[in-house]
């Protein structure tokens, strides 16, 4: 919102210098953004006459003039033609500073010097655009500052808004605003109209078919009018905020829009099918030229205005061309409305349409102003086009609006501020800022805010405009009162943390993804048509289609990510993930269990002087989990080769088990899964479901002593069929029950030359100690052959 310091003053009286000013503005909430002294630094701009004019003789454009600025008679070359001997002109003296940073020098042009530059108000910032230089009024003295003669020193004021301060979208908005926080009142501009014979009524007629979208129409007829440029005043006071003349008529509209905060429109009422005024909905598809000539295509939640036979205006945002002012226009009909914000927003918004009407009705205007903004602008446009207002308002007012009767609590409200407020304090304040006050029987104050304060619904909003009116620097900073609560991590939370910190130290990197993902994710995992990860939770409002279920599983992000970094080159990846998948319940709220999810590719290790490059394998993801489960003390856990899920390579899978629950799967992506999602190394992954790793994890940990006897060890070399797994020989050997036995590993493996087809050779070392005393060969001799019987007579195997 822009606006002059004078402009200001007009409205309001105060004694403050504009930083002072600005000061108390952003103090209230209404923050001064930036502020331009017009006119500052330009006093080497003085009155000046063309004593003489003369053809410059080297430059058939150019002419030569003789210009006294009061002390002396210069020379100065000038291109306009727009003025003649005599006139009184401006003149940027040598030594000026333009606006641009445009100095003036002493110059000498087509071989003539040149002492300064006869100006226009383009080139002093007063228009965006001057067809020749600026022809002063006579009688201005000589050498007075250009800007001091005309009275044009002033501050612009930029002021930044919240969006729910629509009322202080205007001059009046903003001197009600300094007058509340000063104690003085606001002068509203006059508005009494000399009316002619002629009732409105008879002439135009206004008809509402959608109140909800148009509470409130009014309109006046206007006769006898001249369409003509604005008077210099108007012109001056619209380019001093930034906006552009057009003609007499438009630009008063203009005006009392920056003036009250209220959007009006003039229509050509000889253009005007029947003289008439009819507020509807658009038709669906609906064709309509805005006054911008472009074409627009609208729909049933677009409002329109309407006469006898089309739509003449898109309500609330632009005017149609078809009713436009024009230089022909005689007789107007002004419209003053208040329209819905939610449907000129959701109009503009969907146009691409933002106009200085729209944004003010889209934030909420007054529909208290409707009548007065309507009388200020047929005031203005009878004295400056000569028409003659017809008697009386035409206003369809079928949506009465209620305001809101609020409770304010004083001392409740002191309480919340910290300060001490007593009842007529917060009474007082309340009615400078024209709100109707009373007191009830309780003791509290029933307030009605302003029809202007569609932000003021309830108590605490009240409260705030006490805060603002007081001050918020003279509230006194104070220590919030608070119980300081410490919660010790549940179990849950201190295991995921700890899942991340066992994961990071075997070197896996975590990695996030969206919870949401594409709906083909379950046919790239080749997942079953009645598998339950196939029913994924839809998103309302998905931003792209890749992006529009919710996950049932954590993999296929985790492969989308292995993917993306193996393009980018990045071969060697060990990632994890730890979050939540989505799955669909009898509830209205879906299952959202905690898992964990990984991959691994490329190189074991970095390539190096020193070692070879080795590819990662399932071996690599088994001892990882295997250190993982471990240190979680997830007890009884076996790994059991299967097929557990259709997305992992048959013969290099298996299920991970804790006793007999399964707790997750591990496995060789399948080739497939590896081409749907576009990976060319082979990819190990692994799944665990974290619930059931919290349920399964013994936080009661025994300690026992080491102990101090010698250990001994014996190796068992054995022949056993393909189908023998390493753990069941493991737990043969455990299962001798010797508690001697502290320890059995496999060492050696081998297939080959000097081994029967469908055999392999399994090599073992059992370590054997007492905590009771040092084992002899005999003790240790007996236990091994129990041993040994027990690993032939079990899994046949042939001891070599």
């Amino acid at each position: 919102m822009k606006v002059t310091y004078n402009w200001l003053k007009e409205f309001v009286d105060f004694d403050l210098s504009p930083e002072a000013l600005a000061d108390l503005l952003t103090m209230l909430g209404l923050e001064v953004e930036g502020m331009e002294k017009q006119g500052c630094g330009m006093d080497d701009v003085v009155v000046a006459r063309v004593e003489e004019k003369h053809q410059h003789p080297n430059a058939d454009k150019l002419s030569l003039c003789r210009v006294n600025n009061g002390s002396e008679v210069l020379d100065v070359v000038c291109g306009a033609q727009n003025f003649q001997q005599g006139d009184t002109v401006a003149l940027a003296q040598i030594g000026a500073t333009l606006p641009g940073d445009f100095k003036i020098k002493r110059s000498k042009i087509r071989g003539e010097e040149s002492c300064g530059m006869l100006c226009s108000e383009k080139e002093l910032g007063l228009a965006e655009e001057s067809a020749g230089i600026m022809v002063l009024p006579a009688g201005l003295p000589l050498g007075t500052p250009l800007f001091e003669a005309l009275g044009l020193k002033d501050t612009l004021l930029e002021i930044g808004l919240t969006p729910n301060r629509a009322d202080c979208l205007s001059v009046a908005g903003i001197a009600r605003e300094i007058a509340a926080k000063l104690g003085t009142s606001v002068r509203y501009p006059d508005t009494a109209i000399a009316e002619g014979s002629e009732a409105a009524e008879a002439t135009i007629s206004v008809t509402i078919e959608d109140a909800d979208l148009c509470p409130r129409y009014a309109a006046r007829y206007i006769s006898g009018c001249r369409i003509a440029p604005s008077p210099e005043w108007l012109v001056k006071r619209l380019n001093a905020v930034g906006m552009r003349s057009i003609s007499n008529v438009v630009d008063v509209t203009n005006l009392v829009m920056m003036e009250l905060g209220h959007p009006l429109h003039a229509f050509d009422c000889d253009r005007l099918e029947g003289r008439r005024i009819v507020v509807r909905r658009a038709g669906e598809g609906e064709l309509f030229t805005t006054l911008d000539d472009q074409q627009r295509t609208l729909t049933a939640d677009d409002l329109v205005i309407c006469d006898a036979a089309r739509p003449v205006a898109l309500a609330g945002v632009m005017g149609g061309l078809n009713s436009e002012i024009a230089d022909s226009t005689a007789n107007i009909l002004l419209e003053s409305a208040w329209f819905r914000p939610a449907s000129i927003r959701r109009t503009s918004k969907r146009l691409g349409l933002h106009t200085e009407s729209s944004h003010r009705f889209e934030r909420g205007a007054d529909i208290g102003m409707v009548t007065r903004a309507l009388d200020r602008a047929a005031l203005l446009i009878a004295q400056l086009s000569g028409g003659t207002v017809a008697r009386g308002i035409v206003d369809d007012y079928p949506g009465r609006v209620e305001l809101p009767v609020i409770t304010l609590r004083p001392g409740r409200a002191g309480a919340l501020l910290g300060i001490e407020l007593s009842k007529q304090e917060a009474a007082d304040i309340l009615l400078r800022l024209e709100c109707s006050v009373r007191e009830t029987a309780e003791g509290n104050l029933e307030v009605v805010p302003p029809t202007y304060r569609i932000d003021i619904e309830r108590e605490i909003d009240l409260v705030e405009e006490l805060a603002r009116m007081k001050g918020f620097d003279s509230i006194p900073a104070t220590m919030p009162i608070a119980r300081v609560v410490s919660d010790l991590p549940t179990l849950h939370q201190r295991m995921e943390r700890s899942v991340r910190d066992i994961l990071v130290n075997h070197g896996l990197n975590e990695i996030i993804n969206f919870s949401f993902t594409s709906p083909d994710a379950a046919d790239k995992l080749l997942l079953a048509g009645d598998d339950i990860r196939r029913t994924a939770i839809k998103l309302a409002n998905p931003l792209v289609a890749e992006q529009s279920v919710m996950r049932t599983s954590l993999l296929p992000g985790v492969l989308e990510t292995v993917a993306r970094n193996t393009s980018f080159r990045t071969m060697d990846l060990k990632l994890f993930e730890i979050r939540r998948r989505y799955l669909p319940t009898s509830d209205e709220m879906p299952n959202e269990p905690l898992c964990i999810a990984g991959a691994f590719t490329g190189s074991r290790v970095p390539a190096s002087w020193s070692s070879s490059s080795e590819a990662v394998d399932f071996y690599d993801v088994k001892g990882a989990l295997e250190n993982l489960l471990d240190l979680l003390h997830i007890r009884s856990v076996s790994w059991v080769a299967d097929v557990p899920e259709p997305y992992y390579h048959p013969g290099k899978s298996c299920s991970i088990m804790s006793g007999r629950e399964r707790i997750g799967t591990l496995g060789e992506i399948h080739p497939m899964v590896q081409a749907n999602f576009e990976i060319e190394k082979p990819v190990y992954a692994f799944e665990l479901d974290f619930e059931k790793l919290v349920t399964l994890s013994h936080q009661k940990r025994s300690i026992s002593a080491p102990s101090r006897f010698p250990d001994s060890t014996r190796d068992i070399a054995m022949l056993a069929e393909d189908g023998v797994q390493a753990e069941q020989i493991v737990a043969c050997v455990n299962g001798v029950k010797a508690r001697e036995i502290e320890q059995v590993e496999i060492f050696d493996l081998y297939r080959g030359a000097g081994i029967q087809e469908g055999f392999k050779s399994i090599a073992i070392r059992i370590r054997y100690r007492s905590y009771e005393r040092t084992l002899t060969d005999d003790e240790i001799g007996v236990i091994h052959a129990r041993v040994l019987a027990a690993l032939v007579n079990k899994l046949k195997v042939a001891i070599r």
